[in-house]
Protein backbone atom coordinates (compact mmCIF):
# COMPACT_ATOMS: atom_id res chain seq x y z
CA UNK A 1 0.00 0.00 0.00
CA UNK A 2 1.59 3.56 -1.16
CA UNK A 3 2.01 5.86 1.68
CA UNK A 4 0.35 8.68 0.76
CA UNK A 5 2.71 11.26 3.40
CA UNK A 6 5.66 10.88 0.90
CA UNK A 7 6.16 12.30 -2.02
CA UNK A 8 8.95 10.40 -3.41
CA UNK A 9 8.45 8.05 -6.81
CA UNK A 10 8.82 4.72 -6.65
CA UNK A 11 11.99 3.38 -8.78
CA UNK A 12 11.23 1.59 -11.83
CA UNK A 13 12.97 0.66 -15.07
CA UNK A 14 11.98 2.60 -19.01
CA UNK A 15 8.54 2.57 -19.45
CA UNK A 16 7.49 1.95 -16.01
CA UNK A 17 8.28 -1.75 -16.14
CA UNK A 18 10.76 -4.05 -14.14
CA UNK A 19 13.17 -5.86 -16.23
CA UNK A 20 14.74 -8.50 -13.55
CA UNK A 21 18.48 -8.76 -14.28
CA UNK A 22 19.26 -12.89 -14.82
CA UNK A 23 20.78 -14.34 -11.58
CA UNK A 24 19.45 -11.34 -9.42
CA UNK A 25 16.94 -11.35 -6.82
CA UNK A 26 15.57 -9.09 -4.55
CA UNK A 27 16.27 -12.32 -1.52
CA UNK A 28 19.84 -12.96 -2.66
CA UNK A 29 20.08 -8.84 -1.98
CA UNK A 30 18.65 -9.38 0.92
CA UNK A 31 20.89 -12.48 2.06
CA UNK A 32 24.18 -11.00 0.96
CA UNK A 33 23.61 -7.17 3.01
CA UNK A 34 22.65 -9.63 5.90
CA UNK A 35 25.44 -11.69 5.67
CA UNK A 36 28.19 -8.64 4.57
CA UNK A 37 26.75 -6.87 7.63
CA UNK A 38 27.35 -9.93 10.60
CA UNK A 39 30.70 -10.96 8.88
CA UNK A 40 31.60 -6.71 9.45
CA UNK A 41 30.48 -7.23 12.69
CA UNK A 42 32.63 -9.92 13.82
CA UNK A 43 35.21 -8.27 12.34
CA UNK A 44 35.12 -5.06 13.45
CA UNK A 45 37.31 -5.30 16.56
CA UNK A 46 40.08 -6.47 14.07
CA UNK A 47 39.91 -4.18 11.36
CA UNK A 48 39.82 -1.46 14.10
CA UNK A 49 42.80 -2.55 15.43
CA UNK A 50 44.77 -2.80 11.98
CA UNK A 51 43.51 1.12 11.45
CA UNK A 52 46.78 3.15 10.88
CA UNK A 53 46.20 4.78 7.68
CA UNK A 54 45.44 7.41 6.95
CA UNK A 55 44.84 8.46 10.18
CA UNK A 56 45.16 6.39 13.27
CA UNK A 57 41.67 6.65 14.56
CA UNK A 58 40.72 3.21 15.09
CA UNK A 59 37.37 3.16 13.34
CA UNK A 60 37.54 1.81 10.05
CA UNK A 61 36.09 -1.23 11.25
CA UNK A 62 33.15 0.48 12.68
CA UNK A 63 32.29 2.69 10.37
CA UNK A 64 32.37 0.13 6.98
CA UNK A 65 30.33 -1.96 9.43
CA UNK A 66 28.11 0.97 10.02
CA UNK A 67 27.45 1.84 6.20
CA UNK A 68 26.64 -1.84 5.25
CA UNK A 69 24.45 -1.87 7.84
CA UNK A 70 22.56 1.31 7.05
CA UNK A 71 22.25 -0.50 3.40
CA UNK A 72 20.91 -3.35 4.76
CA UNK A 73 18.23 -1.48 6.95
CA UNK A 74 17.41 0.34 4.00
CA UNK A 75 16.72 -2.24 1.82
CA UNK A 76 14.47 -4.32 4.72
CA UNK A 77 12.64 -0.77 5.26
CA UNK A 78 11.67 -0.72 1.40
CA UNK A 79 10.78 -4.26 1.23
CA UNK A 80 8.46 -3.75 4.56
CA UNK A 81 6.70 -0.33 3.31
CA UNK A 82 6.47 -2.27 -0.23
CA UNK A 83 4.42 -4.95 1.46
CA UNK A 84 7.09 -8.14 0.98
CA UNK A 85 9.97 -8.72 -1.36
CA UNK A 86 7.33 -9.48 -4.52
CA UNK A 87 5.82 -6.41 -4.20
CA UNK A 88 9.13 -4.00 -4.11
CA UNK A 89 10.96 -5.94 -6.51
CA UNK A 90 14.96 -5.62 -7.37
CA UNK A 91 15.06 -2.35 -8.73
CA UNK A 92 13.56 -0.62 -5.97
CA UNK A 93 15.44 -2.73 -3.29
CA UNK A 94 18.80 -2.14 -5.23
CA UNK A 95 17.74 1.32 -5.06
CA UNK A 96 17.18 1.51 -1.27
CA UNK A 97 20.58 -0.44 -1.12
CA UNK A 98 22.51 2.73 -2.67
CA UNK A 99 20.76 5.15 -0.95
CA UNK A 100 20.55 3.84 2.49
CA UNK A 101 24.46 3.10 1.74
CA UNK A 102 24.94 6.54 0.90
CA UNK A 103 22.96 8.10 3.48
CA UNK A 104 24.42 6.01 6.09
CA UNK A 105 27.91 5.91 4.91
CA UNK A 106 30.74 6.84 7.46
CA UNK A 107 34.05 7.58 7.45
CA UNK A 108 36.79 7.95 4.66
CA UNK A 109 36.21 3.81 4.29
CA UNK A 110 32.67 3.73 4.87
CA UNK A 111 31.87 6.80 1.94
CA UNK A 112 34.14 4.42 -0.24
CA UNK A 113 32.32 1.56 0.43
CA UNK A 114 29.32 3.33 -0.26
CA UNK A 115 30.07 4.19 -3.74
CA UNK A 116 31.25 1.11 -4.44
CA UNK A 117 27.78 -0.35 -3.30
CA UNK A 118 26.14 1.80 -5.60
CA UNK A 119 28.03 1.44 -8.54
CA UNK A 120 27.10 -2.40 -8.20
CA UNK A 121 23.60 -1.96 -7.71
CA UNK A 122 23.33 0.21 -10.36
CA UNK A 123 24.74 -2.30 -12.97
CA UNK A 124 22.71 -5.00 -11.53
CA UNK A 125 19.51 -2.97 -12.13
CA UNK A 126 20.56 -2.14 -15.56
CA UNK A 127 20.63 -6.05 -16.52
CA UNK A 128 18.33 -7.66 -18.78
CA UNK A 129 17.13 -11.39 -19.35
CA UNK A 130 19.51 -11.38 -21.89
CA UNK A 131 22.66 -10.68 -20.02
CA UNK A 132 25.15 -13.40 -18.24
CA UNK A 133 25.28 -13.03 -15.01
CA UNK A 134 28.56 -13.43 -14.38
CA UNK A 135 29.45 -10.88 -17.23
CA UNK A 136 26.80 -8.44 -15.86
CA UNK A 137 28.94 -9.22 -11.90
CA UNK A 138 32.22 -8.56 -13.00
CA UNK A 139 30.81 -5.30 -14.97
CA UNK A 140 29.92 -4.32 -11.60
CA UNK A 141 32.80 -4.98 -9.61
CA UNK A 142 34.76 -3.13 -12.10
CA UNK A 143 32.79 -0.17 -12.12
CA UNK A 144 32.84 -0.38 -8.04
CA UNK A 145 36.46 0.12 -8.47
CA UNK A 146 36.81 2.66 -10.91
CA UNK A 147 34.32 4.38 -9.07
CA UNK A 148 36.34 3.72 -5.86
CA UNK A 149 39.35 5.63 -7.58
CA UNK A 150 37.37 8.31 -9.05
CA UNK A 151 35.97 9.13 -5.70
CA UNK A 152 38.62 10.01 -4.23
CA UNK A 153 41.03 13.28 -4.78
CA UNK A 154 44.27 11.72 -4.38
CA UNK A 155 44.16 7.75 -4.90
CA UNK A 156 46.98 5.68 -2.43
CA UNK A 157 48.00 2.16 -4.08
CA UNK A 158 48.48 0.16 -0.50
CA UNK A 159 44.68 0.68 0.11
CA UNK A 160 40.99 -0.63 -0.53
CA UNK A 161 41.16 0.73 -4.10
CA UNK A 162 44.12 -1.58 -4.92
CA UNK A 163 42.28 -4.57 -2.83
CA UNK A 164 39.15 -3.36 -5.42
CA UNK A 165 41.01 -3.24 -8.33
CA UNK A 166 42.31 -6.57 -8.19
CA UNK A 167 39.17 -8.16 -7.39
CA UNK A 168 37.55 -6.54 -10.12
CA UNK A 169 40.02 -7.88 -12.79
CA UNK A 170 40.21 -11.57 -11.14
CA UNK A 171 36.29 -10.75 -11.68
CA UNK A 172 36.44 -10.29 -14.94
CA UNK A 173 38.97 -12.57 -16.37
CA UNK A 174 36.72 -15.74 -15.31
CA UNK A 175 33.83 -13.67 -16.58
CA UNK A 176 35.15 -14.12 -20.05
CA UNK A 177 34.37 -17.75 -20.17
CA UNK A 178 30.83 -18.56 -21.62
CA UNK A 179 30.50 -21.12 -18.98
CA UNK A 180 31.35 -19.39 -16.02
CA UNK A 181 28.86 -18.73 -13.12
CA UNK A 182 28.09 -15.79 -10.89
CA UNK A 183 29.39 -17.70 -8.10
CA UNK A 184 32.85 -18.75 -9.55
CA UNK A 185 33.09 -14.04 -10.35
CA UNK A 186 32.87 -13.54 -6.81
CA UNK A 187 34.98 -16.93 -5.59
CA UNK A 188 37.48 -15.82 -7.39
CA UNK A 189 36.96 -11.83 -6.53
CA UNK A 190 37.38 -12.64 -2.74
CA UNK A 191 40.49 -15.15 -3.65
CA UNK A 192 42.52 -12.15 -5.67
CA UNK A 193 41.42 -9.42 -2.41
CA UNK A 194 42.82 -11.84 -0.15
CA UNK A 195 46.13 -11.59 -2.27
CA UNK A 196 45.96 -8.07 -2.73
CA UNK A 197 45.43 -7.53 1.05
CA UNK A 198 48.20 -9.61 2.12
CA UNK A 199 50.69 -7.25 -0.45
CA UNK A 200 49.59 -4.08 0.91
CA UNK A 201 52.23 -3.71 3.22
CA UNK A 202 55.14 -4.24 0.33
CA UNK A 203 53.07 -0.96 -1.01
CA UNK A 204 52.62 1.48 1.94
CA UNK A 205 55.45 1.98 4.08
CA UNK A 206 53.13 3.13 7.52
CA UNK A 207 51.45 -0.36 6.41
CA UNK A 208 54.92 -2.35 6.85
CA UNK A 209 55.97 -0.43 9.97
CA UNK A 210 53.60 -1.04 11.95
CA UNK A 211 53.16 -4.71 10.69
CA UNK A 212 49.69 -4.91 9.22
CA UNK A 213 47.35 -5.21 6.70
CA UNK A 214 45.45 -2.29 5.06
CA UNK A 215 41.93 -1.65 7.49
CA UNK A 216 40.08 -0.53 4.43
CA UNK A 217 41.56 -3.61 2.39
CA UNK A 218 40.74 -5.95 4.74
CA UNK A 219 36.82 -4.34 5.30
CA UNK A 220 36.45 -4.75 1.60
CA UNK A 221 37.79 -8.48 1.43
CA UNK A 222 35.75 -9.18 4.49
CA UNK A 223 32.31 -7.80 2.29
CA UNK A 224 33.60 -9.71 -0.63
CA UNK A 225 33.86 -13.22 1.30
CA UNK A 226 30.28 -12.57 2.66
CA UNK A 227 29.44 -12.25 -1.36
CA UNK A 228 30.68 -15.86 -1.90
CA UNK A 229 29.31 -17.02 1.39
CA UNK A 230 25.68 -15.77 0.47
CA UNK A 231 25.66 -17.16 -2.37
CA UNK A 232 27.43 -20.43 -2.53
CA UNK A 233 27.33 -21.61 1.52
CA UNK A 234 31.26 -21.72 1.90
CA UNK A 235 33.21 -19.77 4.50
CA UNK A 236 36.50 -18.64 2.21
CA UNK A 237 39.80 -19.15 4.02
CA UNK A 238 41.20 -17.03 6.88
CA UNK A 239 42.82 -14.11 5.29
CA UNK A 240 46.43 -13.47 4.76
CA UNK A 241 47.19 -10.36 7.37
CA UNK A 242 51.00 -10.65 7.43
CA UNK A 243 54.19 -9.43 5.83
CA UNK A 244 55.49 -11.33 2.40
CA UNK A 245 55.17 -15.30 3.41
CA UNK A 246 55.19 -15.07 7.01
CA UNK A 247 52.33 -15.04 8.74
CA UNK A 248 51.72 -12.41 11.26
CA UNK A 249 48.41 -12.41 13.87
CA UNK A 250 46.10 -9.15 13.61
CA UNK A 251 47.54 -7.36 16.75
CA UNK A 252 45.43 -6.97 19.60
CA UNK A 253 46.20 -3.11 20.38
CA UNK A 254 45.58 -1.67 23.74
CA UNK A 255 43.08 1.19 23.15
CA UNK A 256 43.76 3.00 20.33
CA UNK A 257 47.34 2.02 20.37
CA UNK A 258 47.22 2.33 16.89
CA UNK A 259 47.73 6.43 17.51
CA UNK A 260 50.92 5.82 18.34
CA UNK A 261 52.37 4.75 14.79
CA UNK A 262 53.46 7.99 12.66
CA UNK A 263 54.15 8.17 9.44
CA UNK A 264 53.78 9.96 5.86
CA UNK A 265 50.06 9.83 5.51
CA UNK A 266 49.05 9.25 9.29
CA UNK A 267 47.48 12.54 9.88
CA UNK A 268 45.48 13.61 13.04
CA UNK A 269 46.10 16.74 14.97
CA UNK A 270 47.44 15.95 17.94
CA UNK A 271 48.51 12.34 16.81
CA UNK A 272 50.67 13.48 14.21
CA UNK A 273 52.38 16.64 13.06
CA UNK A 274 51.89 16.02 9.73
CA UNK A 275 48.08 15.98 8.82
CA UNK A 276 45.05 17.79 9.59
CA UNK A 277 43.30 17.81 12.86
CA UNK A 278 39.52 17.28 11.83
CA UNK A 279 37.54 15.31 10.06
CA UNK A 280 34.62 16.89 8.09
CA UNK A 281 31.76 15.17 6.61
CA UNK A 282 27.95 16.31 5.90
CA UNK A 283 25.37 15.68 3.33
CA UNK A 284 25.28 18.18 0.32
CA UNK A 285 22.25 19.39 -2.12
CA UNK A 286 24.02 20.62 -4.93
CA UNK A 287 23.35 20.46 -8.43
CA UNK A 288 25.86 18.40 -10.32
CA UNK A 289 27.89 21.21 -12.20
CA UNK A 290 28.80 22.88 -8.42
CA UNK A 291 30.83 19.20 -7.28
CA UNK A 292 33.80 19.34 -9.31
CA UNK A 293 34.68 23.20 -7.93
CA UNK A 294 33.60 21.58 -4.61
CA UNK A 295 36.06 18.97 -4.98
CA UNK A 296 38.88 21.61 -5.75
CA UNK A 297 38.12 23.95 -2.70
CA UNK A 298 37.87 21.29 -0.43
CA UNK A 299 40.95 19.48 -2.01
CA UNK A 300 43.22 22.67 -1.27
CA UNK A 301 42.10 22.49 2.37
CA UNK A 302 43.32 19.40 3.16
CA UNK A 303 43.24 15.74 2.20
CA UNK A 304 41.72 12.53 2.46
CA UNK A 305 38.86 13.96 0.42
CA UNK A 306 35.91 11.65 -0.77
CA UNK A 307 32.73 13.45 -2.49
CA UNK A 308 30.09 10.72 -3.48
CA UNK A 309 26.67 10.63 -5.23
CA UNK A 310 24.36 11.43 -7.66
CA UNK A 311 22.73 15.23 -8.46
CA UNK A 312 20.50 16.55 -5.84
CA UNK A 313 22.63 14.40 -2.87
CA UNK A 314 25.81 13.53 -2.10
CA UNK A 315 28.21 12.60 0.81
CA UNK A 316 31.11 14.80 1.54
CA UNK A 317 34.22 14.05 3.43
CA UNK A 318 37.75 15.61 3.68
CA UNK A 319 40.31 16.00 6.41
CA UNK A 320 41.08 19.76 7.67
CA UNK A 321 42.61 22.15 9.94
CA UNK A 322 40.19 24.71 8.80
CA UNK A 323 36.58 23.66 9.61
CA UNK A 324 34.42 26.28 8.84
CA UNK A 325 36.33 26.94 5.50
CA UNK A 326 35.20 23.19 4.43
CA UNK A 327 31.71 24.12 5.47
CA UNK A 328 31.73 27.30 3.95
CA UNK A 329 32.84 25.68 0.50
CA UNK A 330 29.52 23.25 1.14
CA UNK A 331 27.61 26.41 1.70
CA UNK A 332 28.77 27.80 -1.57
CA UNK A 333 27.72 24.67 -3.58
CA UNK A 334 24.42 24.07 -2.26
CA UNK A 335 22.96 22.72 1.29
CA UNK A 336 24.94 20.82 3.44
CA UNK A 337 23.30 19.19 6.41
CA UNK A 338 24.07 16.63 8.74
CA UNK A 339 27.13 18.36 9.51
CA UNK A 340 29.89 15.91 11.64
CA UNK A 341 32.95 17.62 13.20
CA UNK A 342 35.71 15.04 14.74
CA UNK A 343 38.47 16.25 16.29
CA UNK A 344 41.12 13.65 16.45
CA UNK A 345 42.90 13.82 19.13
CA UNK A 346 39.23 14.01 20.53
CA UNK A 347 38.37 10.94 19.57
CA UNK A 348 41.31 8.95 20.67
CA UNK A 349 40.76 10.90 24.28
CA UNK A 350 37.04 9.62 23.87
CA UNK A 351 37.23 6.24 22.73
CA UNK A 352 39.84 5.65 25.66
CA UNK A 353 37.04 7.11 27.64
CA UNK A 354 34.85 4.22 26.43
CA UNK A 355 36.91 1.83 28.27
CA UNK A 356 36.89 3.61 31.89
CA UNK A 357 35.03 2.44 34.44
CA UNK A 358 31.47 3.13 33.63
CA UNK A 359 28.06 3.96 36.06
CA UNK A 360 24.18 4.73 36.23
CA UNK A 361 21.36 4.61 33.71
CA UNK A 362 20.65 6.79 30.88
CA UNK A 363 17.56 7.04 28.42
CA UNK A 364 18.25 7.74 24.82
CA UNK A 365 15.32 9.07 22.86
CA UNK A 366 14.88 9.80 19.05
CA UNK A 367 12.93 13.79 18.69
CA UNK A 368 11.02 14.75 15.69
CA UNK A 369 11.34 18.03 16.14
CA UNK A 370 12.91 21.12 18.10
CA UNK A 371 9.87 20.86 20.97
CA UNK A 372 10.01 16.99 21.48
CA UNK A 373 13.91 17.53 21.61
CA UNK A 374 13.57 20.31 24.66
CA UNK A 375 10.70 18.07 26.19
CA UNK A 376 13.02 14.97 26.08
CA UNK A 377 16.25 16.70 27.56
CA UNK A 378 14.22 18.72 30.26
CA UNK A 379 13.56 15.11 31.46
CA UNK A 380 16.98 14.18 31.02
CA UNK A 381 17.31 12.29 28.33
CA UNK A 382 19.83 12.37 25.84
CA UNK A 383 18.28 13.25 22.51
CA UNK A 384 19.29 11.96 18.90
CA UNK A 385 17.47 13.87 15.95
CA UNK A 386 15.00 12.15 14.08
CA UNK A 387 11.74 11.78 12.98
CA UNK A 388 9.51 11.26 9.40
CA UNK A 389 12.23 11.32 6.43
CA UNK A 390 15.42 11.90 8.81
CA UNK A 391 15.83 8.12 10.53
CA UNK A 392 19.02 8.54 12.81
CA UNK A 393 21.78 6.42 11.73
CA UNK A 394 23.02 3.27 13.23
CA UNK A 395 25.85 5.21 14.10
CA UNK A 396 24.11 8.35 15.78
CA UNK A 397 22.33 6.22 18.23
CA UNK A 398 25.80 4.04 19.02
CA UNK A 399 27.35 7.38 19.64
CA UNK A 400 24.84 8.59 22.35
CA UNK A 401 24.68 4.92 23.86
CA UNK A 402 28.10 4.81 23.96
CA UNK A 403 28.66 8.90 24.77
CA UNK A 404 26.38 9.17 27.71
CA UNK A 405 28.67 7.19 30.16
CA UNK A 406 26.32 4.87 31.63
CA UNK A 407 26.20 1.56 32.38
CA UNK A 408 22.52 0.49 32.16
CA UNK A 409 20.52 2.52 29.05
CA UNK A 410 17.18 2.79 27.64
CA UNK A 411 16.90 3.47 24.32
CA UNK A 412 13.32 5.24 23.07
CA UNK A 413 13.06 4.43 19.28
CA UNK A 414 9.92 6.64 18.95
CA UNK A 415 9.15 5.79 15.83
CA UNK A 416 8.65 2.37 13.64
CA UNK A 417 11.56 2.89 10.85
CA UNK A 418 14.28 3.87 14.14
CA UNK A 419 13.40 0.49 15.47
CA UNK A 420 15.94 -1.79 13.52
CA UNK A 421 18.66 0.87 14.20
CA UNK A 422 18.10 1.20 17.72
CA UNK A 423 18.08 -2.51 18.04
CA UNK A 424 21.58 -2.72 16.02
CA UNK A 425 23.29 -0.06 18.37
CA UNK A 426 21.87 -1.31 21.31
CA UNK A 427 23.15 -4.85 20.38
CA UNK A 428 27.16 -3.44 18.78
CA UNK A 429 27.36 -1.08 21.96
CA UNK A 430 26.46 -4.31 24.49
CA UNK A 431 29.07 -6.65 22.55
CA UNK A 432 31.80 -3.36 22.64
CA UNK A 433 31.31 -1.93 26.24
CA UNK A 434 29.65 -4.81 28.24
CA UNK A 435 26.74 -1.80 28.43
CA UNK A 436 22.92 -2.98 29.85
CA UNK A 437 20.82 -1.53 26.69
CA UNK A 438 17.10 -1.97 26.19
CA UNK A 439 15.21 -0.66 23.29
CA UNK A 440 12.02 -0.26 24.58
CA UNK A 441 9.21 -0.55 20.93
CA UNK A 442 8.17 2.85 21.04
CA UNK A 443 6.73 3.29 17.55
CA UNK A 444 5.51 7.10 18.15
CA UNK A 445 6.88 10.13 19.91
CA UNK A 446 4.15 10.23 22.52
CA UNK A 447 4.75 7.02 23.68
CA UNK A 448 8.50 7.77 24.07
CA UNK A 449 6.90 11.01 26.33
CA UNK A 450 4.81 8.30 28.20
CA UNK A 451 7.53 6.11 28.96
CA UNK A 452 9.92 8.96 29.56
CA UNK A 453 7.56 10.02 32.34
CA UNK A 454 7.60 7.04 34.88
CA UNK A 455 11.14 6.03 33.98
CA UNK A 456 13.02 6.29 37.63
CA UNK A 457 16.39 5.33 37.61
CA UNK A 458 16.61 4.33 41.20
CA UNK A 459 14.49 1.51 40.44
CA UNK A 460 16.18 -1.67 39.39
CA UNK A 461 17.18 -1.82 35.97
CA UNK A 462 14.65 -4.40 34.72
CA UNK A 463 11.52 -2.92 36.77
CA UNK A 464 12.16 0.26 35.39
CA UNK A 465 12.17 -0.85 31.70
CA UNK A 466 9.58 -3.28 32.02
CA UNK A 467 7.66 -0.13 33.90
CA UNK A 468 8.84 1.92 30.96
CA UNK A 469 7.56 -0.60 28.32
CA UNK A 470 4.09 -1.29 29.99
CA UNK A 471 3.43 2.49 30.14
CA UNK A 472 4.60 2.87 26.28
CA UNK A 473 2.38 0.13 24.86
CA UNK A 474 -1.05 1.53 27.25
CA UNK A 475 -0.47 5.34 25.44
CA UNK A 476 -3.04 4.69 22.26
CA UNK A 477 -1.44 7.09 20.04
CA UNK A 478 -2.76 9.59 16.86
CA UNK A 479 -1.92 12.04 14.18
CA UNK A 480 -2.61 14.04 11.95
CA UNK A 481 -1.29 14.55 8.49
CA UNK A 482 -1.89 15.89 4.77
CA UNK A 483 -1.77 13.64 2.07
CA UNK A 484 1.43 14.16 -0.73
CA UNK A 485 0.21 12.13 -3.53
CA UNK A 486 -2.77 9.52 -4.63
CA UNK A 487 -3.39 6.92 -2.23
CA UNK A 488 -5.71 4.30 -1.05
CA UNK A 489 -5.97 3.99 2.66
CA UNK A 490 -7.65 1.92 5.56
CA UNK A 491 -10.21 4.96 5.34
CA UNK A 492 -10.49 5.05 1.46
CA UNK A 493 -9.22 6.65 -1.37
CA UNK A 494 -7.16 9.95 -0.57
CA UNK A 495 -6.18 12.65 -2.94
CA UNK A 496 -3.22 14.92 -2.61
CA UNK A 497 -4.19 17.82 0.11
CA UNK A 498 -6.59 15.53 1.72
CA UNK A 499 -6.63 15.47 5.61
CA UNK A 500 -5.17 12.31 6.91
CA UNK A 501 -6.14 10.86 10.56
CA UNK A 502 -4.05 8.31 11.92
CA UNK A 503 -4.88 6.12 15.06
CA UNK A 504 -2.17 3.66 16.45
CA UNK A 505 -0.69 4.01 12.87
CA UNK A 506 -3.27 3.37 10.25
CA UNK A 507 -4.79 6.16 8.06
CA UNK A 508 -8.14 5.83 9.83
CA UNK A 509 -10.12 9.14 8.54
CA UNK A 510 -9.65 10.90 5.19
CA UNK A 511 -11.54 14.70 5.06
CA UNK A 512 -10.51 18.22 4.31
CA UNK A 513 -10.78 19.94 7.54
CA UNK A 514 -7.97 19.48 10.17
CA UNK A 515 -9.95 20.49 13.14
CA UNK A 516 -12.78 17.96 12.27
CA UNK A 517 -10.04 15.47 11.44
CA UNK A 518 -8.34 15.94 14.62
CA UNK A 519 -11.71 16.00 16.91
CA UNK A 520 -12.36 12.44 15.14
CA UNK A 521 -8.93 10.65 15.91
CA UNK A 522 -9.39 12.43 19.63
CA UNK A 523 -12.82 10.31 19.59
CA UNK A 524 -11.19 7.29 18.43
CA UNK A 525 -8.79 7.31 21.03
CA UNK A 526 -11.22 7.82 23.76
CA UNK A 527 -13.58 5.53 23.06
CA UNK A 528 -11.53 2.78 25.21
CA UNK A 529 -11.48 4.79 27.90
CA UNK A 530 -8.85 7.42 29.27
CA UNK A 531 -7.69 9.99 32.43
CA UNK A 532 -5.10 12.00 30.26
CA UNK A 533 -4.64 13.29 26.55
CA UNK A 534 -1.76 14.84 25.36
CA UNK A 535 -1.64 17.10 22.03
CA UNK A 536 1.57 18.04 20.65
CA UNK A 537 1.75 20.72 18.04
CA UNK A 538 3.60 20.48 14.85
CA UNK A 539 6.18 22.64 12.50
CA UNK A 540 2.79 23.67 10.61
CA UNK A 541 1.23 24.87 13.08
CA UNK A 542 3.25 27.61 14.49
CA UNK A 543 1.31 29.47 17.08
CA UNK A 544 0.01 26.07 18.48
CA UNK A 545 -3.90 27.29 17.78
CA UNK A 546 -5.03 23.81 16.35
CA UNK A 547 -3.70 21.72 19.34
CA UNK A 548 -5.46 24.55 21.73
CA UNK A 549 -8.41 24.06 19.63
CA UNK A 550 -8.64 20.39 19.92
CA UNK A 551 -7.90 20.67 23.89
CA UNK A 552 -10.87 22.79 24.02
CA UNK A 553 -12.59 19.91 21.71
CA UNK A 554 -11.43 17.38 24.65
CA UNK A 555 -12.15 19.75 27.43
CA UNK A 556 -15.68 20.23 26.47
CA UNK A 557 -16.71 16.44 24.87
CA UNK A 558 -14.90 15.10 27.73
CA UNK A 559 -14.78 17.21 30.43
CA UNK A 560 -13.69 14.37 33.17
CA UNK A 561 -10.44 13.90 30.86
CA UNK A 562 -7.13 16.06 31.70
CA UNK A 563 -5.45 17.83 28.48
CA UNK A 564 -2.03 19.05 28.15
CA UNK A 565 -0.55 20.93 25.26
CA UNK A 566 3.43 20.68 24.56
CA UNK A 567 5.22 22.53 21.07
CA UNK A 568 6.76 19.64 19.34
CA UNK A 569 7.84 20.91 15.79
CA UNK A 570 7.65 18.07 14.43
CA UNK A 571 7.53 17.90 10.40
CA UNK A 572 5.04 16.62 8.13
CA UNK A 573 2.57 16.06 11.23
CA UNK A 574 0.23 19.09 12.21
CA UNK A 575 -1.05 17.43 15.60
CA UNK A 576 0.69 14.37 17.43
CA UNK A 577 -1.87 12.76 20.04
CA UNK A 578 -1.28 9.96 22.59
CA UNK A 579 -4.43 9.32 25.40
CA UNK A 580 -3.10 7.54 28.73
Amino acid sequence: MPDPRHDQPTPTMPDGVEVLPRGVSLEGVLRFTEVAARALEAAREEIDALNVYPVPDGDTGTNMYLTIAAARDAVETAVAEAGGPAECGVGPGLAALGRGALLGARGNSGVILSEMLRALARRLAEAGPEDRAAAVMADGMRLAADAAYAAVGTPVEGTMLTVARAAAEAAGEVAVDPAARTRDVLTAAAAAAREALAATPQQLQVLADAGVVDAGGRGFSVVLDAAETALTGRVPPSVRTGLGSHQIPVPVLPPRAAADVGGAGASGGDLSEDGPSYEVMYLLDAPAERVPPLRERLAGLGDSLVVVGDEPLWNVHVHVDDVGAAIEAGIEAGRPHRIRVTHFAEQVAEQRAATAPRSGRAVVTVAAGPGLAALFTEAGAVVVEGGPGRRPSTGELLEAITGCGAQEVVVLPNDPDSMRVAQVAAHTAQQDLGVRVVVVPTSAQVQGLAALAVHEPGRAFDADVVEMTATARHARHGAVTIAARTAMTMAGPCEPGDVLGVVEGDFAVVGDDLDAVAAQVAERLLGGGGELVTVVSGAEDVDGAMAQRLAAWVEEHRPHVDVVVYEGGQERYPLLLAVE
